[in-house]
């Protein structure tokens, strides 16, 4: 075999996308950077070729049975690769949108923390604070003639405890044993003959096994009485004081011995918000909960009901909600054209609840709590009550929509965003409950778990230990890679690309697998300057672990630290797959391309010779307090380009995207629903008239979803299709042109163009339609060309192409030409949405907001748009952006690009460190201003950018 074979990865013609029939050479066991243009063929090269040859050849070990139920994967188009070992790809878009998906769930690490509480969580009473204690039956018989001695008692074993049923069989069973008293709902009574209760109500049934006077010479007959009422009770029993008439609990579990309530023996699931047997009843185990928002029920007080005052039921009209109101408004004298300020509150209560105190009478199905009984007016239940009830119950999407609209997101009251019910958040490990550890930052958790033997007793050391290392070691992987400011609780799909992709890798190095080739896909997106070696220094622990690690990177300092650079390039598109230069990062920046241009510092984004002041105006804001926002106070001074800067974790999102943008929108669109963070005022909103917020959620989640639909500009392709006089001839109108209906498109992928195929271990593999071979189209439709070219060859050409094809249809070629001015020129018309990147997505609403028209009054909100861009596009997106702000707008970007800080008219750098060290305002003012403060972490890397 060939030496350099045998230490390599050897790629020989691959021909994916855009690749001009490549041959490379990949060192194994290595750290190798790919780098190019955004669209010169990075990722067709890693994980179109490398990676789809590497998932194919493990099926293909798959046994002939298990290959038939996932098919066959296509040969990527290459002719050769030697030297692949097993393949896992770390991607961005693999981020769990499930709201129960947590970073404490996918790292394990909660996991192990549920175990430790389980095995040596002590528990206290949710009553009294004391800790709790268990009873052997010697010891209750003991407790009972100490505490009752002298004193009439009777033994209970509970039977039913809170459920609705007649229990005629459970009765006649008991008699038949020969007992002959029960106590029902608080009431003792003799057991009869053919009794029972009212089936639709709630009850409580404990059997009295006996009733004896405590004397010390009864000791025996209590001991069987007492063993009786646990075996009946399933070890719980009620003894009643009958004298004083109260009521004491015992039990062979956990128990309080002064209010008597008691746990069920702790189990992994106790703590875990994804099970019934730890969830809070209230959210399921969510900690938030969806409530009724009286300001969108209500929006405008000085309306009358006729005038549409009330939002459910819209202005006067002719549907049976309207038609109940008004016959009860009448009924009871209520206006129905005096403003709604002016009406009584018992009145306005019978319209919006069914009852003149205000009381919310719907409780949902699988709720376990009852009705409230508040009296209704002839069953008309309120529309507050009618809203809840379609919203919880309705199997209509549109419906349920309509009355979210209506409805807030608020922390649950029962736990307090805790997400698991009150029992299990009284076990506690060196006083702390298992949701004040998931609360607290990742760094403050490794601090707390570090050196906690000395604070467990011999017991809980012994059994706590290898469960504490397991913690530990996945805490310090976490770390590791940046992530110290992220907390347990944080749900997965708040979490950027990179945070993810970084919270994979952690687990990776964890598995110490080896023998591995890991391909990841800019694993730096969201993370500062600072944190940069930290991530640099877990890729060659994975390198190091005998693993060849693959690297699709834009950002500066992990080119200069691989052990091997790749450049395609030297375009994007039809332009670019080819390999431009490859080396080590000391031979590359040697050679003459436009990425060793910006390693060398040949070619560099320039610093403006003047900021922008802006137009005199500022948006202000005072005391976000938010997530670990302290008091924070901003001016933000509009007509200019503002940076917001800082370490991951920060607290740059909830300023801006989470506090700022909220407060914007619903000044901007009344209709607006999500609530801001705390904050105490906020001033400047008359300077503002529009706001879009762009950021990298998905364009679409199907393989339908493309860029010319999202923008817009496809039904004006299909329009001018259906104008071709053949087209016309054949009485071809716009929708036979569309891949969603029926007529035009091919009805065995039905438009897609792909094929799905379900992996129930794997993600979903999208494969080319048999019939059609990609084309979305049917043959007649495929026949109607319009200069030469049919609607799917219209849907394949990249968007620099059709800005060259449509130069002559204005309104056409403008749209188009926006997504080519964003740095998008390689993508395709119609490329699946579920391919492009969070970057490129984010590039597509830019440039769809871009081709509408602004008001000089507009504030552009991005969040990281330089995610998936080298240098030179994010040069071209800077130019895109001071158009914008030169146009009178203002543009407010998050980032931690020092190319993108360096630029801006005006910084805020939050910090300065992440989680609980931030939350401040380290400083305000020009790049120059940030780079002079010395606790600045993006100051001190912005100083040698400004020379």
């Amino acid at each position: 075999m060939n030496t350099k074979e045998h230490g390599h990865i050897v790629v020989q013609g691959a021909r994916v996308h855009n690749l001009k029939n490549i041959d490379v050479s990949i060192p194994k066991n290595k750290l190798v950077v790919i780098t190019g243009i955004s669209g010169s063929g990075k990722s067709s090269l890693a994980f179109d070729t490398i990676f789809a040859e590497g998932q194919r050849r493990y099926m293909e070990s798959f046994a002939a049975y298990a290959r038939q139920f996932v098919g066959d994967l296509d040969r990527p188009d290459v002719d050769k690769i030697t030297g692949l070992s097993p393949v896992i790809s770390i991607e961005q878009k693999t981020t769990n949108r499930n709201p129960r998906s947590t970073v404490g769930t996918v790292t394990e690490v909660y996991d192990f923390m549920r175990l430790l509480y389980a095995r040596i969580g002590e528990a206290y009473s949710y009553n009294t604070g004391k800790k709790m204690v268990k009873f052997s039956e010697e010891e209750i018989v003991e407790h009972i003639r100490q505490h009752f001695a002298g004193k009439k008692i009777m033994l209970l074993a509970p039977i039913v405890r809170g459920r609705k049923g007649h229990y005629r069989e459970l009765f006649e069973q008991l008699r038949k044993q020969g007992y002959v008293k029960v106590r029902v709902d608080g009431e003792v009574t003799d057991l009869k003959e053919r009794m029972q209760l009212d089936r639709y109500k709630i009850h409580d049934i404990e059997l009295v096994i006996d009733r004896l006077a405590v004397q010390p010479d009864g000791h025996a007959r209590m001991s069987q009485s007492i063993q009786k009422s646990m075996q009946m009770g399933k070890d719980l029993m009620f003894v009643a004081d009958v004298d004083k008439g109260t009521m004491h609990q015992y039990s062979k579990h956990l128990m309080c011995v002064d209010t008597g309530i008691s746990y069920e023996e702790p189990s992994p699931n106790t703590f875990s918000f994804n099970s019934p047997y730890g969830a809070c009843p209230k959210c399921k185990g969510l900690g938030q909960v969806y409530a009724v928002n009286m300001q969108q029920i209500l929006p405008d007080m000085n309306k009358s009901i006729n005038d549409g005052a009330i939002a459910p039921l819209g202005s006067e009209r002719d549907s049976w909600s309207f038609q109940m109101a008004t016959t009860l408004a009448k009924k009871n004298k209520i206006s129905l054209d005096k403003p709604i300020k002016d009406i009584p509150q018992k009145q306005l209560n019978l319209l919006l609840y069914g009852n003149e105190e205000g009381v919310l009478t719907y409780v949902s199905k699988d709720d376990t709590a009852e009705y409230t009984g508040a009296v209704t007016q002839h069953n008309y239940e309120g529309i507050v009550n009618m809203v809840l009830r379609w919203f919880a119950e309705t199997t209509s999407e549109a419906i349920r929509t309509w009355a979210e609209s209506f409805m807030e997101l608020n922390t649950c009251t029962e736990c307090n965003g805790a997400r698991l019910k009150k029992e299990s958040l009284y076990f506690k490990v060196d006083e702390k409950n298992i949701a004040e550890l998931s609360e607290l930052s990742l760094q403050q958790l490794q601090d707390w778990f570090t050196g906690i033997e000395s604070r467990l007793n011999n017991k809980q050391n012994t059994i706590a230990k290898d469960i504490v290392k397991e913690i530990r070691d996945r805490l310090r992987f976490l770390l590791d890679v940046g992530l110290h400011y992220l907390t347990m609780y944080r749900p997965t799909r708040t979490l950027s690309g990179g945070e993810s992709q970084r919270i994979r890798l952690a687990t990776q190095i964890g598995s110490q697998l080896t023998g591995i080739t890991y391909i990841l896909d800019e694993p730096s997106i969201g993370l500062h300057q600072r944190d940069n070696m930290r991530l640099i220094n877990a890729l060659k622990s994975l390198r190091d672990s005998g693993n060849s690690v693959l690297v699709v990177e834009h950002d500066k300092d992990i080119m200069l630290a691989s052990d091997h650079l790749i450049d395609i390039g030297p375009a994007a598109g039809l332009h670019g797959g080819r390999i431009v230069s490859a080396g080590s990062p000391q031979e590359v920046l040697k050679e003459k391309t436009i990425t060793s241009g910006y390693l060398n510092h040949s070619l560099q984004i320039e610093v403006p010779a003047e900021r922008r002041k802006g137009n005199g105006k500022k948006l202000s804001i005072e005391g976000a307090t938010g997530n670990n926002l302290k008091n924070v106070s901003v001016k933000l001074p509009l007509g200019t380009f503002i940076c917001i800067s800082g370490v991951s974790g920060s607290g740059k999102s909830t300023l801006i995207n989470e506090t700022l943008y909220p407060i914007l929108a619903k000044h901007c669109y009344p209709t607006f629903k999500q609530q801001p963070m705390p904050y105490k005022k906020v001033q400047g909103l008359e300077h503002i008239d529009k706001v879009i917020e762009i950021d990298q959620s998905p364009i679409g989640r199907t393989p339908r979803s493309n860029p010319a639909t999202y923008c817009g500009f496809f039904n004006e392709i299909r329009q001018l299709f259906a104008q071709v006089p053949e087209a016309k001839i054949r009485g071809y109108n716009a929708g036979r042109f569309s891949f969603n209906v029926k007529g035009g498109r091919c009805e065995e992928c039905q438009g897609g163009g792909m094929r799905t195929i379900e992996m129930n271990f794997l993600p979903d593999v999208y494969v080319l339609c048999e019939k059609c071979g990609g084309r979305r189209y049917n043959r007649e439709t495929l026949e109607i060309r319009y200069k030469g070219k049919s609607i799917s060859d219209v849907l394949n050409m990249t968007v620099d192409e059709a800005v060259e094809f449509f130069v002559n249809v204005a309104y056409l070629h403008r749209r188009i030409k926006t997504l080519q001015d964003v740095g998008l020129g390689y993508v395709t018309l119609g490329q699946s949405a579920v391919t492009l990147s969070g970057g490129e997505a984010q590039r597509v609403k830019l440039a769809t907001e871009l081709s509408k028209r602004d008001t000089g009054q507009t504030i552009y909100i991005l969040d990281e748009p330089t995610t998936g861009l080298h240098f030179e596009d994010i040069k071209h997106l800077l130019a895109v952006l001071n158009r914008l702000v030169d146009r009178g707008n203002t543009v407010l970007v998050i980032e931690h690009n020092l190319d993108v800080v360096k630029v801006a008219d005006h910084v805020i750098d939050m910090g300065p460190e992440g989680g609980g060290g931030g939350g401040r305002v380290v400083g305000s003012g020009t790049p120059e201003d940030i780079a002079a403060i010395k606790e600045s972490h993006t100051g001190r890397f912005l100083v040698d950018e400004l020379k």
